[in-house]
């Protein structure tokens, strides 16, 4: 080889080293992030801000623009966005939207991810089952949950000497002798319970019903689905142990009547323990919903993070969406939201009384949601409080109020 050509060689090699040396020696470049969340308050916005510096500390190079998305408008500029081409990296999502973003191919599957990761380990038992999507395929990483229990007055329990009722024949006994006239109450009618038939009651319904069929269309109209409906109606129609408003009653009657001492039992979770304490203190305690024919079913309300398709920094992505689902930062996370960690190693150091934790974490191998189909959204809205209030004041009976929901469910 000739000595000019030894030249070239080695010349090409300490470029060759010289660019190894400077690739090295550069920074990576800046990965951004953009992650869409919804808080009620400043203060929440506050925690966000903590976590997202926490963050960042950690991992040099991310960046985290956390943006608080007002919730009434929140799934709207979502899919808005989805559609434009601008979705964030990361963003909070429930179940019920899942089947459309997967439709829109709008979301990464992380099955790889989570199968790697060592938190997985220390989420709570059939978090990642209930948010696999109907392909199978893992796209949501749990955050944060509520689920359905029963508040019951300890108070009222212990001076008729009653315990809280584990099954439904428990339940409709205690109902029954906890319903007191006001000839004998101070002239105050009492009642065992707080039924709530107007919107948002499904989820008080479900533990009596669901926990005997499913929503499928075919199930609704049979004998056991019907009897099961009719065994809820009767609670006012036969044995009249809630109050008389109760086909119009939401959230907030069927709150002031418990605290005021009018109702026993009432169906609600998490988010309404501190109210309920600060009113009541120790009269007031939980567990788990009963059990209808060996059966328990309960609500499950969600909250998760999913990674979008469009995300340009998805490895990053998946850092930002394990780290608030880890134990330290997830308990800081639900004292902002006021729901319960989706760690069992956290479950007893969130910010709420043991009693209504234990509730929530002991259903939770029962809890389910409603199902993530397009029918659900009107079923919740307007066909459930529509069927339940008529059939409550006797304008339908149990069996056409079960015909009118598989009806609906029925719809394409």
């Amino acid at each position: 080889m000739k000595k000019s050509s030894f030249k070239t060689l080695r010349r090409l090699a300490w470029v060759a080293g010289l660019g190894a040396a400077l690739t090295t020696a550069l920074p990576a470049a800046a990965q951004n992030l953009v992650f869409w969340y919804h808080f009620d308050n400043p203060e929440q916005t506050k925690i966000m801000d903590g976590l997202v510096s926490d963050f960042q500390a950690k991992n040099p190079g991310i960046t985290v623009d956390a943006q608080n998305i007002p919730w009434n408008s929140y799934y709207d500029k979502l899919f808005t966005a989805v559609v434009g081409g601008k979705a964030p990296d990361v963003a909070m999502v429930k179940l019920a939207q899942q089947p459309q973003l997967i439709e829109m191919d709008a979301i990464e599957p992380i099955d790889s991810q989570v199968a790697a990761w060592a938190g997985r380990n220390d989420l709570g038992n059939n978090l990642l089952a209930i948010n696999k999507a109907a392909n199978g395929k893992q796209y949501y990483l749990p955050l944060q949950y509520v689920v359905i229990y029963l508040y019951y007055r300890a108070d009222l329990f212990a001076k008729a000497n009653l315990k809280p009722p584990a099954t439904c024949e428990a339940f409709l006994d205690a109902a029954k002798k906890l319903t007191v006239p006001a000839s004998a109450n101070g002239g105050v009618p009492q009642y065992g319970f707080g039924m709530r038939g107007g919107k948002g009651g499904q989820d008080n319904w479900g533990p009596f019903v669901l926990s005997q069929v499913s929503l499928n269309p075919a199930e609704l109209t049979q004998p056991k689905a019907v009897a099961a409906n009719a065994w809820y109606v009767d609670l006012m129609r036969t044995h009249k142990v809630v109050p008389p408003s109760a086909p119009n009653d939401g959230f907030n009657e069927i709150i002031s009547a418990f605290k005021a001492g009018q109702t026993a039992m009432i169906f609600h979770h998490l988010g309404s323990s501190k109210t309920i304490t600060d009113a009541l203190g120790d009269k007031v305690s939980a567990v788990p919903v009963p059990a209808c024919g060996g059966k328990r079913w309960t609500y499950f309300g969600d909250e998760s993070t999913a990674m979008f398709k469009s995300s340009r920094n998805k490895a990053a992505a998946w850092k930002w969406m394990s780290f608030l689902s880890e134990a330290q930062n997830n308990i800081k996370f639900v004292g902002a939201t006021g729901q319960m960690t989706v760690n069992r190693s956290a479950a007893g150091k969130v910010n709420f009384p043991e009693r209504f934790a234990k509730a929530t974490a002991d259903s939770l191998p029962f809890a389910q949601p409603l199902p993530a189909v397009p029918q659900t959204a009107d079923f919740v809205n307007t066909v459930w409080p529509t069927s339940m209030q008529r059939a409550l004041i006797g304008e339908i009976t149990p069996a056409q109020m079960m015909d009118a929901i598989s009806k609906h469910y029925a719809t394409k």
